[in-house]
């Protein structure tokens, strides 16, 4: 099994690219796996004060699951400047630190999900970077395979690299269920860029599935050796097949 506490930080390349639903999958696969799974978001936005934030749809798909929300703004913005506009304090890292020390203590995995970017402030001087320094954790990349990801992606991994980030591997997230030329040439390309193993790829459209089907779905969205990566750190990841296009219903051409 796995060592108690492991935390994985979750970002993106960008705002949209899945990586609420990405971290829904994971969770769901880890739990299959038999791993205790909590979730930690340090700042929502965009959602008032009782709405379901992104909490509450990992919550939906991958079934319950200890949670933390840290701070909630609610312009949906970048936290600093959300937190400035409405003269709300700041998310600090104490908090955050504190707050996943309490899911370590319950938990074999907590997943700390950011917001947009992986340079988007958080508050003034802290983005998710310092938060997973801080933590001694990964971070695994959610990507969008499609046109454009290459130079975002690169640019992700350059910018947690300057911090000391060990980055644990790429996802794809909303993977189509007929890529085009350039997303299947992402599928090798960003793997090949960034040094990055491609851990796996979650399809479009996954979060409209019925909570049950996604969690059995789940473990087959991941390369395999990908959940025992996150779960335990590094083992070997079996290379991937060089079908262009992953087989329908699993989308499992990642694998």
């Amino acid at each position: 099994m796995t060592a108690a506490g492991r935390v994985v930080v979750v970002t993106g390349t960008s705002t949209d690219v899945g990586k609420t639903v990405a971290t829904a999958a994971l969770a769901a696969a880890a739990r299959a796996a038999g791993a205790r799974v909590s979730v930690c978001k340090p700042a929502q936005t965009g959602v008032r004060p009782g709405q379901p934030g992104d909490l509450d749809e990992i919550v939906r798909l991958a079934g319950l699951l200890p949670t933390r929300e840290v701070v909630r703004y609610l312009e949906p913005l970048a936290p600093e400047t959300a937190a400035r506009r409405s003269a709300a304090p700041y998310l600090q890292l104490s908090q955050v630190v504190d707050a996943v020390g309490k899911l370590r203590a319950q938990s074999d995995l907590v997943l700390v999900e950011g917001a947009g970017g992986v340079l988007v402030r958080l508050a003034p001087e802290l983005t998710i970077r310092e938060i997973a320094v801080a933590l001694d954790a990964e971070v695994v990349v959610v990507a969008d395979p499609g046109l454009g990801s290459l130079n975002h992606t690169e640019l992700t991994v350059d910018a947690l690299g300057a911090v000391g980030c060990r980055p644990a591997g790429l996802v794809l997230g909303r993977w189509p269920a007929h890529p085009d030329l350039a997303t299947t040439c992402n599928r090798v390309d960003l793997p090949r860029l960034t040094g990055l193993p491609l851990l796996g790829a979650v399809p479009d459209g996954a979060a409209r599935l019925d909570p049950a089907d996604f969690q059995a779905a789940a473990p087959d969205w991941w390369r395999p050796g990908a959940v025992d990566r996150v779960l335990a750190g590094p083992v070997r990841i079996a290379a991937p097949a060089p079908a262009p296009a992953p087989r329908e219903p699993r989308y499992s051409g990642v694998k």
